[in-house]
């Protein structure tokens, strides 16, 4: 029957608000407000450096825009007072609900008058904390009012007010995405909670009452929102002030001095607040330096850089500067990990990995002059920098002074997959074989980071032991043989003198410092990288410059693009910190050598086992490249055999050269050689100059009895002399 039901129908319903109400207070009763503060997830995240200072921040939550808990003493007190006026008078009075208000409300809807609801600060928070206290777009049913009343009761029981009003201000959503004080202060006040005033504190509150109402609406809100806190205060100019704050966006994405590490970082983090290994100073300094530099290189057409420091012991990255920011027209590309040519600073390793092999020594005689080199691809023919050729030179010298040809040379005895298999050892992940990448490899044709770089420097630094670099503190550095260590001494001893680079950096180059370092430059192709990489005893820096785009840049060499920034950098570092040259380790031994009037006497150091006192010229044919290890091989008691070209090798004509001018170089190694090609001889020595011509052809080397010491097939492509 009807009169049954209704009662069955209002005692289940009453049933099912005492449930309701039951499980908002157990809900607010375990909630405590450190589990609720703790709880909360800030949309951005803090990256720290070392010792807890801001380096950047970072939105990693598109979904809503919350800035970091703000402790109410860190909220302006003028937002505090107008707060509590507007929304809950007698905060400080009731036990979580305002009977007085429940009473003027109640009597107001009796007589159809528009009251405030009576709704409290505590009420409210418990609607943000009690999920299920949340109202749907109609608002909060009876059932939820009630749950919400037994549940403000519960917080009043166990948390102070001001915990109660800290909680609040960080949870209670306001215009749009923004939710809590820090977010709403920052986005429409450009500054922090604590310093907002009393118009300000008024628009705030206002929005608090109607996070969406129109303008209108909302400056007369919060005019009286001001009136309320200051009886008879002036509202004018408060429309204009409210629709600025309305338009502004003062809280940007991302802010502060490290924005691409804070991406890296901050990937796949659930805290908001990262400690990474950055020391702020220090990369403060080095985003100015970079800055600075490029700013006085006008018309030099360069407008990036980056900038990479490493603790040597640890791994730890101490600096990571990405990009040149304002300057740059392309400043979310990350300098530090994208992959460019490194032009010379691959040349250490090199001659690391011939001295390594007993190929060379530091005090070897290589040859700096034009030579042309046979490769599958036709052929090579390297140049120095400054285009001009010094003749002999000992491998310090060459290594020092970054002269190109010799360090091709040295690759030819190396071959480039063994310098292949050196870099990769080192950390530096080359995506082709050194097949792919040719002789042209010695000359840093493949294309690596400037932190994997930075980090194969490292190893020098370390005796030629290698480890991962981290940007979290305190690691545990698992280091493993990458470079053998008597030749990794040698070429840092190299690195760090400063009369072998001064044949081409002068006697007063910006490298030099007053503390030990050891330092490469180096130019890509085109001038589209240039670098500084090198070592002290404590720390390795890195510095590329150049554009992100990969426009060359305009007469921008090693000694005025990056070294500058390298050499600021390591002042800066070693300001107050001593920088001492490595010992050397066992198996390395330093003895007197002359040079027979190429270079002056001097002592060197050698691996054990390889030194001698006298480096001259050698009077018989150099080998592949005319390559001559000063002495260290004796080449008489080799057998006979053609050193260049090699077998298999194709020669492609230029077109665009007269055939008739195009010479192929043939050199071999023995006394008393006769060359024959397709059967035919046609010169005499242990090197001859062949006019190419179209086909496939057979090379030989014969003794005076016309016996045949040795023979290549090679072919020529193009057309020939008519």
């Amino acid at each position: 029957m009807p009169t049954q039901s209704v009662p069955g129908n209002f005692h289940k319903k009453a049933f099912a608000a005492l449930l309701v109400a039951a499980s908002a207070g157990a809900t607010c009763a375990e909630s405590t407000f450190d589990a609720v503060k703790a709880s909360y997830r800030s949309s951005d995240t803090q990256v720290l450096d070392r010792h807890g200072e801001l380096l950047q921040r970072l939105r990693t939550d598109a979904t809503v825009r919350r800035g970091p808990w703000v402790a109410l003493a860190d909220v302006s007190p003028a937002l505090r007072t107008a707060l509590v006026l507007s929304e809950d008078k007698r905060f400080y009075q009731h036990s979580g609900v305002d009977w007085q208000a429940v009473s003027a409300a109640a009597w107001g809807n009796l007589w159809n008058r528009k009251t405030r609801g009576a709704s409290t600060i505590t009420m409210q928070l418990a609607g943000l904390v009690d999920t299920d206290l949340k109202p749907s777009t109609g608002g909060r049913s009876v059932v939820q009012k009630i749950g919400q009343t037994v549940a403000a009761q519960q917080l009043e029981g166990s948390w102070r007010k001001d915990q109660i009003l800290e909680a609040y201000l960080n949870l209670v959503p306001f215009r749009g995405e923004l939710v809590g004080i820090a977010a709403l202060s920052q986005t429409l006040f450009g500054k922090a909670a604590h310093g907002l005033d009393a118009r300000e504190a008024a628009v705030a509150v206002a929005l608090v009452r109607a996070p969406n109402a129109k303008l209108a609406q909302l400056t007369q809100r919060a005019c009286g929102v001001l009136q309320a806190v200051e009886a008879g205060a002036d509202c004018a100019g408060l429309d204009l002030f409210t629709t600025a704050a309305l338009q502004r966006k003062a809280f940007d994405t991302s802010e502060g001095i490290a924005p691409h590490l804070a991406r890296l970082v901050a990937k796949d983090q659930t805290n908001s607040t990262v400690t990474t290994s950055l020391r702020a100073p220090l990369q403060r300094f080095a985003v100015q330096t970079l800055q600075q530099q490029l700013r006085e290189l006008p018309g030099r057409h360069v407008e990036d850089g980056a900038i990479v420091v490493l603790d040597n012991a640890t791994g730890e990255v101490l600096a990571w500067v990405g990009s040149s920011g304002t300057l740059s027209a392309a400043a979310e590309v990350d300098g530090v990990t994208a992959l460019r040519q490194p032009g010379s600073t691959l040349k250490p390793f090199l001659y690391a990995e011939a001295i390594a092999e007993r190929r060379i020594t530091a005090a070897s005689l290589l040859e700096d002059a034009s030579t042309q080199i046979p490769t599958a691809g036709g052929l090579y023919i390297p140049q120095n920098y400054d285009h001009h050729f010094k003749g002999w030179v000992s491998a310090r010298t060459a290594l020092a002074a970054s002269l190109n040809v010799p360090a091709v040379r040295t690759l030819v005895m190396v071959s480039p997959d063994a310098f292949h298999d050196q870099l990769v050892a080192l950390g530096l992940p080359l995506k082709e074989s050194g097949g792919y990448y040719g002789y042209s490899l010695a000359l840093g044709s493949a294309e690596v980071s400037l932190l994997n770089l930075a980090n194969a420097y490292r190893a020098l630094a370390n005796g030629g032991r290698a480890s991962p670099t981290t940007f979290m503190l305190n690691p545990k550095p698992q280091f493993r043989p990458a470079l053998d260590p008597r030749a990794a001494f040698i070429v840092g001893d190299i690195l760090s003198d400063p009369l072998a680079r001064a044949r081409t950096f002068g006697s007063d180059s910006i490298l030099g410092t007053r503390f030990w370092t050891a330092v490469k430059t180096g130019t890509s192709k085109d001038m589209r990288d240039n670098w500084a990489m090198g070592y002290s005893q404590a720390y390795t820096v890195g510095v590329w410059v150049g554009n992100a785009s990969g426009a060359p840049m305009w007469d921008v060499s090693g000694t005025t693009g990056a070294a500058p920034i390298w050499a600021a950098v390591m002042r800066y570092l070693h300001r107050n910190q001593p920088s001492r040259a490595p010992a050397a380790p066992p198996g390395v031994v330093q003895q007197a050598v002359a040079f027979g009037g190429t270079e002056a006497p001097r002592s060197e150091w050698f691996v054990q086992g390889t030194q001698q006192n006298q480096f001259a010229m050698v009077s018989v044919a150099s080998g592949a490249g005319g390559i001559s290890a000063g002495g260290l091989k004796d080449l008489k008691n080799r057998p006979a055999r053609i050193t260049s070209p090699a077998t298999g090798t194709i020669f492609a004509l230029d077109p665009d050269i007269p055939p008739n001018r195009q010479r192929v170089d043939f050199q071999a190694e023995g006394a008393g050689l006769r060359w024959w090609i397709d059967g035919k001889a046609f010169a005499q020595g242990p090197s001859a100059q062949w006019l190419p011509w179209p086909g496939r052809h057979v090379v030989q080397i014969r003794n005076p009895q016309g016996a045949v010491l040795d023979s290549v097939r090679l072919e020529v492509r193009g057309a020939g002399v008519r």
